[in-house]
């Protein structure tokens, strides 16, 4: 039953009430929404209220019910929600006559009587209560993904919103899929103490208590003993508090040390550590078997019982029980975790049977084996170190560390917890605490002298001087074991605690438990570290394994491959070299773990909220310097090859750059970084010597015009900044909703094709208030366009005089906002709309260069080949030819800046500069080579042309005359009424006073193109300056003449002019 079809129900949550009294007498199919166990912060009253309006329910076939929240205060500071059955038709009505309803869904539009369901607090609105759906992500495992109404549809009007949504009817497809799998999956999930507690525990107290601590202690006294404990604990605790902040900053699926350290720094780091994380963890059950193996094996020594020999003996008993343990693991987590209880209970019988040992009254035989019970004159004896052989503190602190490891045990099965953000703080540090608690207790014991020889016949003799010995003092005689080894003591036996424990037969259970819990858990933790690793495909190949079987989603593929990894080093059993690797593979683990605390903690992401407090961002970073000096204590090979692993792993995945989002702290990192060296940039005068073309490259969409970014790139690559933008006009909305739509879309084209450059868009009422508006509010302080560049507009005489304004206008406002200007012409133009639609590829859509290559190949006939290839023009490599300068007009050296900067290219690098200027032959010639001389400009030939200002040839002049004859007023041959009133109908034509005024000027464009014609018709680039129109002076068309006029029947030419502020000098 729903919630719902109760009628009256009482619900009691864990220190919180909520109270439900509902009539569902007229209710549907509505569920409540808000069952989540965790919301502790308010108690929330779901009452049914009465409504005069009870009748238009029964007139209604589709009723639903009203949903109002109040926020008013009262005694208890509630949030009291109600639900009102009935219509509210009645008196929620639009002017218009549409009318609102609510119900526990959104129906945007009801079929019956043309009704809209808006109601929330009382009022005809979209807006919705906040919810938790709304902020989950769409492959959510712990609820489904909802999506609240959009600006555009609570901001637009309501007809034209309920048009675009009539179809749309509560939640999308995949939302329902996976509520469907969750409802019919019955996933097994763990609460803190099995799923966390237990695991880490076990994991922690290994086989290094039973069979290890004592000899650490007898070689490093029970003082640094205790500090050698400690120091191990300093690690994993400082691991724990960093674990436990970045567990609890937001929802932790499946994957443990690899989920966190991937979602904190990025897959980088993830990719690399997740993957030889989960490896370390297959091996690591293969040595746990082993040390099992190992004491079986030895108990079969004693009972004379070896199959064939103790090294096939271990490889026969490590491969039966790690098939057991498979199968105890493919059986499900909750059978898993079942074992995991048990092995907990013998674990801690036998730790508990120890502590009863040494309050039992010891016999002749344990005390000729070193064992006196509690002793002051033990313990003062063995406080101090005695290191013997080879050891020291170091060492003896790498054998113990890894006793400490097995933190993450309850992580790395995050996706299995009933709440990661609870359990793995809690579990996690009460495991630590508890175990840290019982090593220290075994350390001081102080029960059991250092040597002993187990003759019951070596007691003292009358008058003999003991020296000090704690066991003279007690009645024996160990003198012999200064001589000679003995065979018993803390420094001799590993088997100390056996002999102390009151049943020895426990401890052996409880090394049983030990290993093979370790065991269980690691072959549970690489496969679902390994799973999540493949399920967010950082390495395509290892996709297989992501697939997940049952309703837990078990990892049958990764569990067969751990199982492969553990045996055939099982059958290798010779695990002494591999060993210190694996120790420095968790190490390392850790100390990224803490690495992501500090970094996440620094960035200062506002995402960065743990709610776990206890955690300091420098402590962190202490923890992470201390795990990498921890390995290297352990084994300086071993970390060495660690990272080396790691290093290599880390190229690789940066390499493929997997296309995922996690928002991790280094793309918050890099932001901060971004602002505070723009701000710092704002501090530094800027100087002619930093100058760099920073271009605002009117491209419209990226994709439309390739070759006019690809120019624009050449020299703003690495150099400057690049940015593609495009003006939107016509009616807002529409330009508005298609911008925003296509800008992630346009910057991800930039990225596929290796452009550095952003793409800009803004809408306006025409492209010149466009424009104007880009040159004013582009770029973020001294990172902001100093160039204007765009294309020719070669059909200006087939447009219209307001469009020739339009283009006209923005040359007049960059040089208004002092940009300098690059107008960009080559004989086919740049625009590739018309192909790219003929082929029914819309303009937002991604086409990459490779699709352009594919329309060239498989359609020649269809499209304009030469076009095609004049798009492509600037990306081929120009081979040996010229770069031509036209160096006229000194506009302060952008238009030497650029085909320099063009020369230093790979593409352009074995193109000369030819320089070209006006002027007296003998006297410039000279000048110009000591200007670039000292520019440091290396050009190969300076050419001084003497005949600039002659007339042009007829033939020119003419074809120049019938170019600007359509746009002429001809008012000189009129009266002048007639005259007078041509130029109020159509003042952008070209006046005869106009053009006699600008005669020679106009005899100078014709020329150059000439001149053009005969010195660089063979130039690979023409740059050269651009002419200068008075604002009001000269008119648009016969400036546009002049361009067409200089720039017509060349190869690519660059019309050049600075804003006159130097870009050059040739100071230091």
């Amino acid at each position: 039953e729903t919630l719902l079809q109760l009628h009256r129900n009482v619900f009691e949550w864990k220190g919180n009430r909520v109270n439900v009294w509902k009539d569902i007498s007229n209710s549907n199919d509505d569920a409540l929404c808000f069952l989540y166990p965790n919301l502790n912060r308010f108690q929330v009253n779901v009452i049914n209220e009465n409504n005069d309006n009870t009748t238009h329910a029964q007139g209604d076939p589709d009723s639903q019910h009203h949903e109002e929240t109040s926020f008013a205060a009262d005694s208890n500071n509630r949030l009291q929600i109600s639900y009102r059955p009935g219509n509210r038709e009645g008196y929620d009505n639009f002017p218009n006559g549409d009318s609102t309803k609510t119900g526990g869904s959104f129906h945007p539009y009801d079929t019956h009587n043309n009704t809209y369901y808006l109601k929330t607090f009382g009022h005809n609105t979209m807006d919705v209560v906040p919810k938790i759906d709304y902020y989950r992500n769409s492959g959510s495992v712990s609820g489904v993904k909802m999506n609240r109404p959009s600006l555009m549809e609570i901001h637009e009007q309501l007809s034209k919103v309920f048009d675009k949504f009539a179809k749309v009817d509560g939640i999308g497809g995949d939302a329902e899929l996976n509520k469907e799998e969750e409802l019919k999956g019955g996933f097994v999930k763990f609460g803190w103490v099995k799923g966390v507690l237990v695991r880490c525990m076990l994991n922690i107290w290994g086989v290094m208590l039973f069979i290890r601590l004592s000899w650490i202690i007898g070689q490093a006294g029970i003082g640094l003993g205790v500090i050698v404990i400690l120091l191990a604990v300093l690690v994993t605790c400082i691991t724990g508090l960093s674990t436990s902040a970045i567990a609890t900053n937001g929802f932790v699926r499946g994957g443990g040390a690899y989920y966190l350290i991937s979602r904190s720094l990025g897959p980088e780091f993830g990719g690399s550590i997740g993957l030889i994380f989960a490896f370390a963890n297959a091996v690591a059950v293969a040595m746990y078997v082993v040390g099992f193996a190992e004491t079986v094996v030895e108990l079969l020594k004693s009972s004379n019982a070896i199959m064939v020999d103790a090294t096939n003996d271990i490889r026969i008993i490590g491969a039966i029980t790690v098939v057991i343990l498979l199968g105890i693991s493919v059986a499900g987590m909750e059978w898993e975790a079942k074992a995991q209880v048990v092995l907990l209970i013998i674990l801690l019988v036998a730790i508990v049977n120890f502590f009863i040992g040494t309050v039992i009254p010891s016999n002749n035989e344990k005390k000729a084996r070193g064992f006196f019970n509690y002793q002051a004159s033990i313990f003062a004896e063995n406080f101090g170190p005695e290191f013997r052989g080879d050891e020291g503190f170091f060492s003896v602190f790498a054998i113990f560390f890894p006793a400490a490891t097995g933190i993450l045990a309850g992580a790395n099965i995050s996706g299995d917890l009933e709440d990661p953000q609870d359990a793995i703080p809690k579990g996690t540090m009460l495991a630590i605490l508890l175990t840290t608690i019982a090593y220290l207790a075994v350390a001081i014991s102080a029960c059991v002298v250092r040597d002993a020889t187990g003759n019951v016949n070596d007691t003292v003799v009358f008058g003999m001087n003991c020296n000090g010995s704690s066991a003279c003092a007690l009645g024996y005689d160990f003198s012999s074991c200064k001589t000679q080894t003995c065979d018993y003591g803390l420094m001799n036996n590993f088997q100390v605690m056996s002999m102390v424990s009151g049943f020895g037969p426990l401890i052996t259970a409880g090394i049983f438990s030990a290993t093979l819990s370790s065991a269980l858990a690691s072959l549970v933790s690489a496969p679902k570290v390994f799973q999540a690793l493949c399920k967010d495909n950082i390495y395509r190949a290892l996709h297989f394994f992501a697939k997940g079987y049952g309703k837990n989603n078990e990892p049958i593929r990764g569990y067969v491959l751990t199982f492969v990894i553990a045996m055939a080093f099982i059958l290798i059993a010779e695990l002494n070299t591999i060993a210190p690797i694996i120790s420095n593979f968790f190490l390392a683990s850790y100390a990224l773990i803490n690495f992501s605390c500090f970094h996440a903690s620094y960035a200062k992401s506002p995402g960065w909220r743990p709610a776990f407090r206890y955690y300091n961002m420098w402590i962190s970073l202490f923890g992470a310097v201390l795990c990498c000096a921890v390995m290297f204590v352990i084994n300086w090979w071993a970390a060495l090859i660690t990272y080396a692993i790691e290093l290599f792993l880390y190229i690789y995945v940066t390499y493929k750059k997997p296309e995922v989002n996690w928002g991790s702290s280094s793309q918050a990192l890099y932001y901060v970084n971004a602002i505070d060296s723009a701000l710092d940039l704002t501090t530094v005068d800027e100087h002619v010597k930093n100058f760099r073309p920073q271009c605002l490259v009117l491209t419209g969409a990226p994709m439309i015009r390739p070759a006019l970014l690809d120019i624009a790139h050449s020299f703003t690559k690495n150099n400057g900044l690049c940015m593609c933008c495009e003006v939107y006009t016509g009616p807002r909305k529409l330009c508005v909703t298609e911008m925003n739509s296509g800008m992630a879309t346009k910057q991800a084209w930039l990225t596929k094709n290796k452009r550095k450059a952003f793409y800009a868009a803004v809408a306006a009422d025409s492209f010149r208030d466009g424009v104007k508006s880009l040159l004013q509010a582009s770029g973020l302080g001294r990172i902001r366009p100093n160039t204007l560049v765009f294309g020719f507009k070669k059909n200006w005489r087939h447009s219209t005089a307001a469009q020739v304004e339009n283009y006209m206008g923005i040359i007049h406002d960059a040089f208004d906002f002092e940009f300098g200007v690059i107008i960009v012409r080559i004989s086919q133009g740049f625009d590739l709309s018309q192909v790219l639609q003929s082929k029914m590829l819309s303009v937002p859509s991604i086409i990459s260069e490779s699709s352009i290559n594919t329309i060239s190949s498989m359609h020649m006939g269809e499209f304009n080949q030469r076009l095609l290839e004049a798009s492509t023009q600037f990306k081929k490599k120009q081979g040996k030819g010229t770069i031509d300068v036209w160096w006229l007009f000194d506009d302060g050296g952008l238009i030497l800046l650029i085909p320099y900067i063009l020369t230093l290219r790979k593409k352009w690098k074995d193109c000369k500069l030819r320089i070209f200027t006006g002027g007296k032959i003998f006297f410039l010639i000279f000048r110009m080579a000591s200007l670039l001389s000292k520019f440091r400009i290396k050009f190969a030939d300076i050419n001084i042309i003497g005949d600039i200002n002659m007339k042009p040839s007829k033939e020119s002049w003419k074809f120049f005359e019938e170019m600007i004859e359509p746009y002429r007023l001809h008012e000189s041959c009129k009266d002048l009424t007639t005259a007078e009133k041509l130029k109020r109908e159509a003042p952008w034509k070209i006046t005869d006073a106009e053009l006699e005024a600008f005669k020679e000027k106009s005899y100078r464009q014709v020329r150059l193109n000439e001149l053009l014609q005969e010195h660089s018709r063979a130039a690979n680039l023409i740059v050269l300056s651009l002419p200068v129109a008075r604002k009001g002076i000269v008119s648009d068309y016969l400036y546009m003449a002049w361009l067409e006029i200089l720039s017509k029947n060349l190869p690519p030419v660059l019309l050049v002019r600075g804003n006159h502020k130097n870009v050059l000098t040739f100071y230091s």
